[in-house]
């Protein structure tokens, strides 16, 4: 889970989500001060009480801010973006507290206080992110690396890198055992030196880790020098484990076996696992209790808008390779696939219906799945159940496809909510990474974080297909 919390809550992120929170409380404070005026704070007990109604106001706006990517530093880099972004998540705080004033008019803060407060917050906020943005940069990289090796798997993580200004890592330059490709360009900047050269870069520009593609440096590193620098206090690492850290997936390209079983975690217990299947059998009785006026209205529609049946069911591969059937409310037309066979759906796919096309949008065509999870099928998290046919090609294509399955499969996972819908073998290696991970750092936590960016991912209708 370290790994999981490194790359998600930076330094950068945590200090601007306890710095908003002041300042959307201090706006709150503002806002009762011009609304009600200064004589109401010389009330000792009302001064008292307006804190918790305050942070109620704080925790619903950070939240809506959070479900409208204004934590997310990658789609926040033009200011129109960021002032577009706040106005939304200022108007979804507006329609949740005016839910709950209506059930709860004890928590208003006063009249008018919170129309006053989201005019301040905008305002400040803004000011704010720009004043954050523009010290953070001048604060300068956290961590400069040095890349050894140019393969995908290298470049990848270095694109990643370039794409994350929030994590504070700036990349040196690339080292190639070949002295013909020294200036050539991979991306910005190219590569700078041989293995021959590394500890001369190191000490001329203050490297402070070298990450090493075993396969472009094995038997060329010079050992000696390497060692010298390690006691100096370079760090050394292996590229799959800077990559894991960084992106939160482990890459398959010229992975080695030796790496995964070494490595820390793909660690479990007998009480993690009865643990993890208590939750699962008590969400899904749960789950079924809660959604079951839904399935109906969902079993009612596809029965008065198609022919064919309500449920879907279809062969998928579990747990150890298992074969079991899943159970999903039809969204295609019931000859889909009867002309072609077990095919991969597209976007904008002609045999998906009208309704069964909405209902995949907001997976509600996934909620029959709760009770493959209580059977035991499935689990609540962890990599999503593939069809036999395609587990087979996969297998023979992909690398270490097989040991997704040493878990169960999920209704939700870290691939589906940091990934699209996957229709492709291109598509199902990136999402292998992402099952990897989650296979090598499961655990309560881990699941409970991919609880809740899929609560986003469904109320922002991203990745169906």
């Amino acid at each position: 889970m370290s790994l999981l919390l490194f790359r998600t809550v930076t330094w950068r992120s945590a200090a601007l989500i306890v710095c908003e929170g002041a300042v959307i409380l201090s706006c709150v404070y503002l806002a009762a001060f011009v609304r009600l005026g200064g004589g109401v704070f010389s009330d000792v007990t009302w001064s008292a009480g307006i804190f918790p109604k305050a942070l109620l106001i704080a925790a619903i706006t950070q939240l809506c801010m959070y479900f409208t990517d204004l934590y997310d530093f990658r789609v926040l880099a033009e200011r129109r973006e960021l002032f577009v972004r706040s106005v939304q998540a200022l108007g979804a705080t507006s329609v949740v507290l005016a839910a709950i004033y209506f059930w709860f008019p004890d928590l208003i803060v006063g009249r008018g206080v919170f129309l006053v407060a989201a005019i301040a917050i905008i305002g400040l906020l803004f000011g704010w992110r720009i004043t954050f943005e523009w010290t953070s940069r001048r604060m300068g990289p956290r961590e400069r690396i040095l890349l050894v090796g140019t393969n995908e798997g290298a470049v990848e993580l270095a694109r990643e890198l370039f794409e994350r200004h929030d994590l504070g890592v700036h990349i040196v330059g690339f080292i190639d055992p070949d002295p013909a490709r020294v200036g050539s360009a991979v991306l910005d900047p190219g590569v700078i030196g041989t293995i021959e050269d590394i500890p001369a870069i190191v000490r001329a520009r203050a490297v402070d880790r070298v990450v090493v593609s075993l396969s472009d440096a094995r038997g060329r590193l010079p050992m000696d020098k390497l060692l010298e620098m390690k006691l100096d206090g370079v760090t050394f690492d292996h590229l799959a484990s800077v990559y894991e850290q960084y992106t939160g997936k482990i890459a398959v390209d010229n992975l080695r076996p030796s790496w995964l079983i070494f490595s820390d975690g793909f660690k479990r217990s007998h009480v993690q696992i009865a643990l993890k299947r208590a939750i699962d059998v008590l969400g899904a009785i749960v789950g079924i209790v809660v959604t079951l006026p839904i399935m109906a209205v969902v079993a009612i529609t596809i029965k008065a808008t198609s022919r064919g049946g309500v449920l879907y069911r279809q062969s998928r591969v579990g747990l150890r390779g298992h074969v079991f059937t899943i159970y999903k409310f039809r969204s295609m037309r019931a000859d889909a696939e009867q002309q072609t066979g077990a095919v991969w759906a597209t976007p904008d796919d002609n045999r998906v219906t009208a309704a069964g096309r909405w209902f995949r949008r907001i997976r509600l065509d996934e909620l029959p799945q709760l009770w493959n999870v209580l059977r035991g099928d499935m689990s609540i998290v962890g990599p999503r159940p593939e069809r036999p046919e395609f587990v087979t090609t996969l297998t023979k294509e992909i690398p270490f496809y097989g040991q997704r399955h040493a878990v169960r499969p999920g209704l939700t996972g870290w691939a589906q909510v940091c990934y699209t819908y996957g229709a492709s073998v291109e598509d199902a290696m990136e999402k292998l990474q992402y099952d990897l991970f989650y296979i090598k750092n499961r655990s309560l936590g881990l699941d409970l974080f991919i609880a809740a960016k899929t609560v986003k991912t469904v109320l922002m209708q991203r990745g169906g297909q």
